[in-house]
Parts: C-alpha cells; structure tokens; sequence
C-alpha cells in the first residue's frame, strides 16, 4: 500500500463545458467580470494522463504524489524517479525555496500496443488504454517494474510557492516558460491566444489533429493567461473561474456489424456483445462493443451484417448507437439470445419475475462464471493478487491441458502448488471477449505455456503468484468478503459488515433484519447474503480458505486507532468536492461516527456538498449543525466540539493551480 501524504496547496478539479455554447457562457462570464481590461487566453491540451504532484525544495526533488481527492494523495515518489522527464534537480538560478508542480504522467500512444503485447505474453491483463497503463505503471509496488515503462510528463501549473512570489509573475505564459528553464518538461502544444474566436480555432485545430499528438488528449484547457487577473476571478470551493475544460465529443465510426455473441458474467448474468470489423476509433483498434441486453439490441434496431455507428469516448467500453439502414442489401439476420449457456449448456433465465437479464443458473460448475469469479477476486477490489490476471484465470479454469483443470471451484485457491501449474497450457484470451486471439501470422488460436518456461521450470511470474496468493490470506476482512462474490456485496457493503460484525462467522450467523439494520447494507443486501451462506459449496469455500490460513476475523480493537467521533451520527449528503460520498462515509466511520441515510433528532452532524437536496433543509428546520467541505475536514482533524464552531460557515475560496 502507498503512504498517503497531504499536498500544501489544494489541486482543484475544472468545470468542463460540452458544447459551444457552454464555453460561449464561460468566456461571456469572463469579460463581464474583466471589462475594459486587455486580457488573453492560454490553450493547451488536456492530456488524458494520472496528475501528478511535484515538490521540489531549494531545487531538489523529494516527494511525488497523485492527485487523490485534491487535498491528500498517494505518495510515489520511488516511481516518479524512475521518469526521465523529471529532473532530480531544477536547473538555474533563483529557484524557489519550495515549490510544488503540477502536472500528467502519461503513456504515448506509440509505445501502448507495445507494452499490451508483453503483457498478453506474460499472462497479465493488458491495459484497457493508455491513461491505465500510466496509473497502473505509476502504482507499481516495485519501482523497477516502473522504470520498464516508458512514462514521461508534461507540467501545466504551480500550486504551492515559497521564496518566490507568484505576484512576481505577469501571465501564466511566462510561467511555462520559467518552468522549462528550470528543466521541466511542458507542453509543445500551449499557444496564448486572442479572444473566443482564437479559442474556437485552437480547439478545432486539435479536433481535427488529436491522433497526431504524441499522448491521448480528451479536451483542450483555456485559461486566463494574465495571473493577476485570476486573482479577481478567483474559485469556488471546487475549481478555478478563469480556467474551463473544453471536452471534445465521443468519436463516432461507421464499421460492419459481423456478429452478436453472448458472455457471462460472475454472477451468471449474460450479455450479449457485438462482434465487428475492427476499426480505430479514439485512438485504439475496436473489434467489440456493448450491447447491454437483448432488450437493448431489439430497440437500437441493430441486425447482424448492419453497418453500425459506433462511438466510443476515453475509458467508456464501445457502444453501438445504431444502425445504417440505408445500406442494408436484405442479407442481414436478427439476433436471436440463446436459450442455453453458450458455456456450460443449462438453461437460461431470469433471476426474477420480469427481469430483463437472463443469468445462467449454474454459478457452483459454469466454467465462465468461475473464471469471471476468480479474475475479480485477484483485482485491486478484492485480494489484489499481482501476476494473477485474466488469463491466468482463465487457465486454471479451461486449461487445454491437462483435462482436469487444477481449480473447480474458489476454494482450492490458497492450496494451488506449483507443480498443479506447471503442465497447464492455456489460450491467450481477448480480455473483452474473453475469446482466444489469433496468431496473425498463421491464423491460428494462440496458446501459452503459461507457468512453465521451455526448460519446464517455473517462471518468475508464477513462483511470485503464488508468493502473492500466500500474502492474501492476511488481507484485511472487508477484502475477503468482496472476494467471495456475494450479489450486491462491493466493496463499500464489505467495509460496513467488516466494521459492523468483525467476523466471516458472525456474518453468516446473523439474522436478515440484523444485516439489513447495518448502514451502507440495507434489505436487498441483507437478502443475498443469506441466500448466499444457504448453499452448501459456498460454506465449503469459507471452510477451505480457514483451513488454508485464511484470516475470517478483523483486527482486535486494540489494534485500531483512536475514534475519537465514536458516538457521533451523522449525514453526508450532496457532491463534496474533498471526497467521493463513500469517501466520507469511510473517513467518519474510522473515527467511530455513525452515518446514517437520513436526518432525524438524534442526528449530530450533516455533511452537505453541492445540490444536496431534502436533507439539507431537514437540517436547518431540525437545527442540525451543517459542515462543508471545511467543516467536515474540522470535524475530522479536530473533532466535534471545533466543528460545531465552524458549521455554516461558508469558507474562503481557495486559490487554484496557476
């Protein structure tokens, strides 16, 4: 895990506008408040990156950190060495005696199908696009694997300044090109531009060259270069005034629907999916794309053989939006959804009454389902097992050989040996289809002998597996019960039955209307666990994994830290800008307060964000005390007493990157 580390200065998020006419509002909001003053505007791409914070004191690099909520991130500072476009060292004279400098580690394009290509070889999932392959390279708990990856970054702004006066600057501008004196690497692609029609044409130009860019760009940023004249505008609790994001649309392609096929999921539901000519599309090969549901593909009116419009945007999965229909030669066929399990061969239905999901039934011996299981149980959700991906799920699930796969079920994970895996030979798998890919070559499917090297030992990779699947038997709780599985049960649900119950026993003992009574579970949660604990090859798994050392049981309390909101109720309502609601939630709880979903007398507390809604008025008739952001972050760091004394208070408008 990364040490979390507190950034001096905040890192504010942007507003984005979607069209013209919401940038048209911003730059008309701009010259009411800048009237009769002479101002510019500062283009430059929005990379498609993981923000990175950089602290340098008296010119020397010593601590990196991403940019988490704004207000604390991880620290990666043995990582973000490794990047030979950050100088250990600022270069020339007078340099700050503190700085922070903001900026996006990114993955270029040209070298992303590359590092996918590895990655398939060696049995790990490869990076759905280069913004993951960035962060998932950044978090990489050795640094060595890091410096493998060809990482650079680009810098866009200062936060935190000490010994040098941002007042000294005249526009931002000027500041980039400080910043390259410096040995820092900014953008090729930053121009100061006059007025709204020198922004249009900036943004268009990119529109029309986004593919030319070295890194995937989702957006062009304007900002007010003069920096003065962002001190007049200022910020709201969340962003800046004088900056806004510009957010190109989702691209859209035409390409031939070739086939619709069915996959299945961990909890059984099956989805069908389009096969079609592959097509890049935002910067990546598409050969598939979502359909949802058999639903879905009846109202987009989409037949096999259409020519289909396809969009796909960033980290969204392709979508068909649609067919051409003025091009239909009477040869395309509709979909028919099966009716058995294009896997294991039961029958298909739906999990209730006017479901429209159809799921295969078969969750104890579905080969698909157990794979799909296994996968997510291995991801960072659940017991982050490193070197565990998609095809080795896959492999230990439908090996081509040996006939008997070496796992049937979850729990015969924890006792796997490496001479269970060293016959196995597997297909390499399409992570989205979760089909065999071909040799280009021959044409053939490709297979892998996935554990064993071709003297028949072990790889490096599988003696680290299996290191890694010993290590999660000491996972805390809350990790466990995600792994299982459970419908409905993620990981927020995971956390409050941990915190709640502090024991696999006591979960599985506890009646419905006591799991269902638990903040953050609720009835319908409260229902599948039971349903889930009824089956016998379920309670097999938990005896397996406890017999492997598993550990069933949370810390003792005396291992926790101090709580000092123990006894607290409180309210978190509304969009925070210094955490994600369950964030919140999760921070209260560590400290022993109690989050409820609604406001009554016996609430203490109410956490509002923006549009909070019902609750915020229930607060003030109720006189309940009511934090923002600040006051949340009072009541944390100094308790209730200091936060009754900030409620309401509207805070100071924080000064954003420049």
């Amino acid at each position: 895990e990364f040490t979390e580390v507190a950034h001096r200065e905040r890192m504010l998020s942007l507003d984005n506008a979607f069209d013209d006419e919401e940038l048209g509002e911003w730059a008309d909001r701009v010259a009411r408040e800048l009237e009769g003053v002479d101002y510019h505007f500062l283009c430059e791409l929005k990379v498609d990156g993981l923000a990175v914070n950089l602290t340098y004191e008296h010119g020397r690099l010593v601590r990196a950190a991403t940019r988490g909520d704004g207000r604390t991130g991880e620290d990666i500072t043995p990582n973000v060495r490794t990047i030979s476009d950050i100088p250990e060292r600022l270069t020339g004279e007078g340099l700050p005696e503190l700085v922070e400098v903001r900026g996006e580690v990114f993955f270029p394009m040209e070298r992303f199908e590359e590092l996918n290509a590895r990655l398939v070889a060696a049995g790990e999932k490869p990076f759905a696009n280069p913004r993951n392959a960035a962060a998932g390279s950044l978090r990489q708990k050795d640094p060595r694997v890091t410096a493998t990856r060809p990482l650079h970054m680009v810098v866009h702004g200062i936060g935190a300044l000490e010994g040098f006066a941002k007042e000294d600057f005249a526009r931002l501008s000027n500041v980039y090109h400080l910043l390259r004196e410096w040995g820092l690497p900014t953008s090729a692609h930053a121009e100061v531009v006059d007025g709204l029609a020198g922004v249009r044409r900036f943004i268009a130009h990119y529109g029309e060259h986004r593919h030319s860019v070295e890194h995937e760009i989702d957006g062009v940023v304007v900002k007010l270069d003069e920096i003065r004249l962002q001190g007049r505008l200022g910020a709201t609790s969340r962003a800046p005034r004088w900056a806004i994001a510009w957010k190109y649309a989702p691209e859209e392609v035409n390409t031939k629907l070739v086939d619709i096929r069915v996959g299945v999921g961990r909890t059984g539901r099956v989805t069908p999916y389009a096969v079609v000519e592959p097509i890049t599309v935002a910067g990546s090969e598409v050969e598939f794309a979502t359909l949802h549901n058999q639903d879905v593909v009846k109202a987009k009116g989409v037949l096999i053989g259409d020519t289909v419009v396809l969009r796909k945007a960033g980290d969204v999965i392709p979508e068909i939006l649609g067919p051409v229909a003025d091009l239909r030669d009477g040869t395309e066929r509709e979909f028919v959804m099966p009716a058995e399990c294009p896997e294991c061969g039961w029958t298909l239905q739906p999990m209730k009454e006017g479901d429209v999901d159809l799921r295969c039934p078969n969750a104890r011996s579905c080969p698909a389902q157990l794979r799909e299981r296994l996968f997510y149980l291995a991801g960072r959700k659940a017991l982050d097992i490193e070197h565990f991906g998609y095809v080795v799920a896959s492999a230990l699930t439908q090996p081509l050989e040996p006939a008997q796969p070496p796992l049937r079920d979850e729990g015969g994970l924890f006792d796997l040996t490496v001479e269970d895996l060293l016959p196995i030979v597997a297909y390499v798998l399409d992570p989205d289809s979760g089909l065999p890919k071909r040799d280009p070559a021959t044409g053939e499917d490709k297979t892998v002998t996935l554990f064993a090297n071709k003297q028949g030992e072990p790889r490096k990779n599988t003696l680290a597996m299996l290191e890694n699947i010993r290590a999660a038997k000491e996972r805390p709780l809350a990790r466990i019960i995600t792994g299982l599985s459970i419908r409905h049960v993620g990981p927020v649900a995971a956390e409050a039955l941990a915190r709640e119950f502090r024991s696999l026993d006591r979960i599985a003992a506890a009646e419905e209307e006591e799991l269902a009574a638990t903040e953050g579970v609720g009835p319908t949660i409260a229902a599948s666990l039971k349903a889930w604990f009824a089956e016998d090859w379920h309670r097999e798994i938990v005896q397996r994994w406890r017999a492997a050392g598993v550990r069933m049981e949370a810390e003792a309390a005396g291992d926790e830290g101090p709580r000092p909101l123990a006894g607290l109720t409180t309210v978190v309502t509304g969009t925070l800008a210094s955490y994600t609601r369950d964030g919140a939630k999760a921070a209260l709880q560590e400290q022993g307060a109690k989050v409820t979903g609604s406001v009554s007398k016996k609430t203490d507390f109410v956490v509002v964000g923006e549009n909070p809604g019902s609750k915020y008025d229930k607060a003030v008739a109720a006189k309940v005390p009511i934090l923002d952001d600040d006051g949340l972050a009072v009541l944390l760091a100094e308790g209730p007493e200091a936060a009754r004394a900030a409620a309401l208070a509207t805070g100071e408008e924080e000064e954003a990157d420049v």
